[in-house]
């Protein structure tokens, strides 16, 4: 499944420096606006220690973890909604994408100039938010001048598109996000059809320096910054994008010292990718075998033939059933005769629903 999370902020608040971290790539990250003016896509494994259990179980010739795409975007400035700097190209590529990830400046140093010229995480935050917001409103205004008319006449499906755009054209009014209201499932046949981008999922990363990476809550721009999105309930991950690209660049063992040394347990990466991959409401099961051992990427309600499908349209198409057992189930046996045995594996039908750590084995027809 190609889900891209694209990666946002102002210029110099260290984007490129954790795309950098996050892809273990170099694109440019210099001190300047509009320094990344072309989005640089980068694919990341999800971290899964479930996988690496099954992998010691079966000892495969291959494991393959399931993985996540991040585009780092050109940086933004006040009045992008208008066009100004690249705001055109940065409206458009994060319209490519199925999340935001909202990189906020919450470290202080004299020789990385910010672009407002102060640190100020809420006003930076605003500054993103409103933009993304004005480039809605206008959406939604024009739309609304070409179907306002027809909508008058009795013309049914006019009326009812018109009802779903008026309801957000207040709330962007009221300056908040689309997603911040709720629809019916035949409202949101119009509301994808826009593809807002205030509609889009977001996650806010606090990019501070090293010596408050242990202890977060000790860095008075992080405290603002999380108070300030409570509001509308999205999540804020720490991150010393710095440290994150020093730490990119080292072996497992090496990554390990470094990361006791500076007390922490995770790094702020594994943590971005994992909260991100939950954002979007994403779910991992399992194929596992003497050849490979493999975590595959399905969204939550998936049945068990969509999830074949994943694997292979074939396996969808000619879909018996699934054999099936819990990860959870495997480590508490440890083998899949015991699992028999216990009659912990399961023969799962077509309308079967897959739940996150599903062990398969698909039977199909075709």
């Amino acid at each position: 499944m190609a889900l891209t999370a694209g990666i946002v902020g102002l210029p110099n608040v260290g984007k490129s420096t954790l795309f950098n971290a996050i892809t273990n790539a170099q694109v440019e990250a210099a001190n300047y606006p509009f320094a990344t003016i072309d989005p640089n896509v980068g694919v990341v494994e999800v971290p899964d220690h479930r996988l690496d259990d099954l992998a010691k179980l079966f000892n495969p010739k291959k494991t393959i973890y399931t993985t996540f795409e991040f585009t780092d975007i050109a940086g933004l400035v006040k009045g992008a909604s208008r066009g100004e700097g690249l705001g055109n190209k940065f409206l458009a590529n994060i319209r490519e994408t199925n999340a935001i990830v909202e990189v906020v400046r919450c470290f202080r140093d004299k020789d990385i100039t910010h672009v407002d010229g102060s640190v100020d995480p809420v006003r930076d935050v605003e500054t993103i938010n409103l933009e993304l917001i004005f480039a809605d409103l206008e959406t939604v205004e024009k739309r609304i001048g070409k179907i306002e008319k027809k909508a008058q006449s009795g013309d049914k499906e006019a009326k009812e598109e018109l009802d779903v755009l008026k309801r957000i054209k207040d709330v962007l009014e009221d300056n908040k996000p689309v997603r911040s209201l709720d629809f019916s499932k035949e409202e949101m046949v119009w509301v994808r059809q826009y593809n807002f981008l205030t509609a889009k999922p977001i996650i806010y990363v606090a990019n501070m320096g090293e010596e408050d990476i242990e202890d977060p809550t000790t860095n008075p721009f992080y405290n603002q910054l999380v108070e300030y999105t409570k509001k509308e309930g999205a999540d804020v991950v720490p991150i010393c994008a710095q440290i994150e690209e020093e730490l990119a660049a080292l072996d497992d063992e090496d990554k390990q010292v470094f990361m006791d040394d500076l007390g922490i347990k995770e790094s702020g990466l594994d943590k971005l990718i994992k909260e991100t991959y939950a954002l979007l409401n994403l779910k991992t099961f399992f194929t596992v075998g003497p050849d490979e051992c493999r975590a595959w990427t399905f969204t939550d309600g998936m049945t068990a033939p969509e999830m074949a499908g994943i694997i292979h349209t074939d396996f969808q198409r000619g879909f018996i059933r699934a054999e099936t057992y819990s990860y959870d189930d495997l480590m508490k046996y440890g083998s899949e005769t015991a699992l028999k045995e216990a009659g912990k594996i399961r023969q799962e039908g077509k309308t079967y629903k897959g739940v996150d750590g599903d062990v398969m084995f698909f039977k199909f027809n075709v």
